[in-house]
């Protein structure tokens, strides 16, 4: 399986962490937006070509498919032009900024046959399969979910510290992780409401954020985020159910008494992004849909959309 990387920042190099560990997997076309930046993390990771100009990987003979980490703004036309191209695509999060957009790229995907995939992390961390596995199996029922989202971002920066050519979003990045898996865990979603804090004078987005969320089953969510947080950083999950409370953060899993759940069986892998990439090779491999397929994570970008509306 030979695939090629768009974006070589932070994120970017989570990937070619986690493909490393994939067997039968060779990377072999980095694209980023400095050649020179974009060269030196070829080099670091053995990849043969460097280049500023997807166009250019597209057109290779030698890639399979490929993965997009590039600016929010870009995905759903990278996405549908690499599918143009005959490349199946795994697309970080988020698929798309709008609804019309996130349309489009399903559209291709039908019309293609082609694997589409989006980057909807949770639905891979083990510490949120394990509390899938329960639901599944019939041992737990959501009745509440609290979610906290929090960075401090004041400046356009990414998660390394170091200057971003674009702007992150609340609602369409940060948001899209919960509101997929409150769906993914709780049933579709029925009821979504949002308010947001002052516009920031020179980034032009919302700092801070407030959604609640209404699935079919009855359960609810309530999403807090920030960018004006002072620590501590990242997402933090609450299951609130109707035989037990668990905490989730990243891959790892706690009681509602901060005790240890082992939760190393669950997946081939402790890394959500490693299993994400494994997901995706397999899928393409097997000829089947994979788990956040744009199809399966479709329904979470109708809700941004309604959000969208409700914010404007």
């Amino acid at each position: 399986m030979r695939i090629a990387l768009a974006g070589a920042g932070a994120f970017g190099e989570k990937h070619l962490d986690g493909l490393k560990n994939i067997d039968g997997v060779t990377v072999t076309s980095l694209v980023g937006r400095r050649l020179d930046a974009t060269q030196a993390i070829a080099d670091k990771y053995g990849i043969g070509h460097a280049t500023t100009d997807l166009d250019e990987t597209l057109a290779r003979d030698d890639v399979d498919a490929v993965i997009l980490c590039t600016p929010t703004q870009m995905h759903a036309g990278q996405a549908i032009a690499c599918m143009n191209a005959g490349k199946h695509v795994q697309v970080e999060i988020p698929l798309a900024d709008s609804w019309a957009d996130a349309q489009a790229v399903l559209a291709k995907q039908e019309e293609t046959g082609l694997v589409c995939m989006v980057g909807h992390t949770r639905r891979f961390n083990p510490s949120h399969q394990y509390v899938h596995n329960l639901i599944r199996a019939g041992e737990l029922n959501i009745q509440q979910m609290d979610v906290q989202t929090y960075f401090f971002r004041r400046r356009n920066i990414n998660a390394k510290g170091e200057a971003r050519s674009w702007t992150d979003h609340l609602l369409w990045h940060h948001a899209a992780h919960t509101v997929d898996l409150f769906a993914y865990q709780a049933g579709r979603i029925v009821a979504a409401h949002a308010m947001q804090g002052p516009i920031h004078p020179e980034l032009g987005i919302a700092m801070d954020m407030s959604i609640q969320l209404k699935s079919e089953s009855g359960a609810i969510c309530t999403l807090s985020l920030s960018f004006n947080n002072d620590g501590p950083l990242g997402t933090f999950f609450r299951y609130i159910g109707d035989t037990g409370t668990y905490i989730a953060r990243y891959d790892d899993l706690v009681t509602a008494r901060e005790e240890a759940i082992d939760v190393s069986k669950v997946a081939a892998s402790m890394n959500g992004i490693e299993l994400q990439d494994r997901e995706f090779i397999s899928a393409i491999r097997e000829g089947r849909e994979p788990n956040s397929s744009v199809a399966k994570v479709f329904d979470c970008y109708r809700v941004l959309g309604e959000l969208e509306k409700q914010l404007a």
